[in-house]
């Protein structure tokens, strides 16, 4: 078993050594929000009062150590809640792989509709994350090669299980309809609960949620795909310049002083090793953009209009720069490690990754403004033999929850789900984008970007995402109609 100082080093030579789509550790964020929401969002309401649940390790096993417990955190919001005997709605957040804390702050679709349903609010945080870890943190989490095996996405949703059927009975709330929500990672949870768990849950919200981005199902170039969709629609010479930038870093790294060229070129804070490092940090500024294209900054435009607008007779790479300062704003130097500093969520990530989130995103050549970067499935499995000492089963969610034939098996035994999607989002294209049946729905929007639908609404919200949300709050209103229709049905 590694010591918690080795891991800790594994883990930052595999951050800032590999590229993006070759491993499993710079994998594009899965997250509702990007990286740069401010932590002073984080402050919530008194409304909102914290708990935490005895719960079990292990659900599907019986030996004694399985009946081991920890406390799990959930958090509860009863402000507008019409209570047991009206029966009403709970709706319920799936936390996924980061701490509560910035959910509760800027998730709204639940506070924001908490008074028009009546609703009680539930958060619940995914084991492992937060204050949700069995062994405190992380990092002993991680060390522990018995520990991290209960680290998975099953746990999870019977954690999420085990806490809604002990609240109905604690609330005597036992015909109040519970509508799981979740973004991204959370949203593939939340559409796989309710075909795991339909006895609990009355329906979900899916927000982004990537859920045939696995097993080849998408093709991997998929997501490099949108993502240069958007900078091309952005500006068509934008676009040419990225795409052409890629081997004028590498002429300019191949000649004496050449990194230092481009160290100076950039104003990064150290000097760079290799020319990767640059390219790399690009490819993390260009596609963050692409996925966060929210309104109203739009940042793939703001981009552009740096790369468009450099001043007369800037080279390519004049250009480019002139695009990161348009994003990142003026600074004195550029951090191209930004991206790959270890975190929590980025640790617990590779771990999930390195068992079954195994999600092949790539490039092929000439299909991206990107350089070809194959997603090495090969490689793959060796880095996580190396850091964890196991192979990742990159089959599996495909096994347990479906994928392969989607539409069929969603449209013969699933219903009330909604898949909701912005197509600026490089995720839409792992994410169901039709209709399945009467109750299984695709609610999406050209100009949308990731989880947008779920972030909290604003006075400047354009038409469009106020309608996307209309029509999801209306779905939702006809499938509590329905159940409180079986009820009373059921009295008779």
């Amino acid at each position: 078993m590694k010591s918690l100082q080795i891991l800790h080093q594994w883990l930052l030579l595999l951050l800032f050594s590999t590229a993006i789509s070759a491993t499993p550790f710079d994998t594009p964020r899965l997250s509702p929000f990007r990286r740069t929401v401010s932590e002073e969002s984080n402050t919530v309401s008194g409304d909102f009062r914290t708990f935490f649940y005895t719960q079990t390790l292990d659900h599907f096993n019986y030996r004694p150590q399985s009946y081991a417990t920890f406390k799990q955190r959930y958090v509860m919001n009863s402000k507008y809640w019409g209570g047991p005997k009206e029966n009403a709605p709970i709706f319920v957040y799936l936390g996924a792989e980061a701490p509560l804390d910035r959910d509760l702050a800027n998730i709204g679709f639940l506070t924001d509709n908490a008074a028009r349903f009546k609703a009680l609010l539930v958060y619940i945080e995914h084991r492992f994350y937060g204050q949700s870890n069995p062994l405190g943190s992380i990092e002993k989490a991680l060390e522990n090669d018995n520990m991290r095996g209960y680290f998975n996405s099953a746990q999870a949703l019977a954690d999420y299980a085990e806490v809604l059927v002990y609240l109905k009975k604690k609330l005597h709330a036992q015909n109040s309809p519970i509508i799981v929500v979740g973004g991204s990672y959370g949203g593939m949870l939340a559409a796989w609960f309710r075909l795991k768990y339909p006895h609990i849950t009355l329906g979900a919200l899916a927000s982004s949620a990537p859920i045939l981005y696995f097993d080849d199902i998408t093709p991997q170039s998929g997501f490099y795909s949108v993502v240069t969709k958007d900078f091309k629609d952005a500006s068509e010479s934008c676009y040419q310049t990225i795409r052409k930038s890629w081997s004028e870093i590498d002429k300019v790294a191949s000649k004496p002083n050449g990194l230092s060229v481009l160290s100076q070129t950039f104003k990064t804070c150290t000097t760079l090793e290799q020319s990767s490092d640059l390219r790399d940090y690009l490819d993390s500024i260009y596609s963050e953009a692409a996925q966060y294209d929210e309104p109203p900054t739009y940042p793939v435009a703001g981009i552009c209009g740096g790369i468009d607008g450099g001043l007369e007779g800037d080279d390519i790479l004049g250009r480019i720069f002139a695009g990161v300062v348009a994003y990142k704003g003026k600074r004195s130097c550029y951090d191209i490690n930004e991206y790959n500093y270890p975190s929590e969520t980025k640790m617990g990530w590779a771990w999930q990754q390195c068992s079954e989130m195994v999600m092949p995103i790539g490039r092929g050549m000439n299909d991206t403004m990107f350089p070809p970067e194959p997603f090495n499935l090969n490689g793959f499995m060796t880095d996580c033999k190396s850091l964890f000492g196991v192979r990742p089963r990159p089959h599996w969610v495909t096994t347990y929850y479906g994928g392969q034939d989607m539409k069929l098996v969603l449209q013969r035994y699933a219903s009330n789900i909604i898949f909701s999607n912005g197509l600026r989002d490089p995720y839409s294209s792992g994410g169901v984008l039709e209709d399945i049946s009467s109750s299984i729905l695709s609610v999406q929007t050209t100009e949308g970007s990731h989880c947008l639908d779920i972030v909290k609404a604003t006075q400047s919200d354009p038409q469009w995402l106020i309608m996307q949300r209309k029509i999801e709050i209306e779905i939702i209103e006809g499938w509590i109609r329905k159940h409180y229709a079986d009820l009373r049905l059921l009295k008779q």
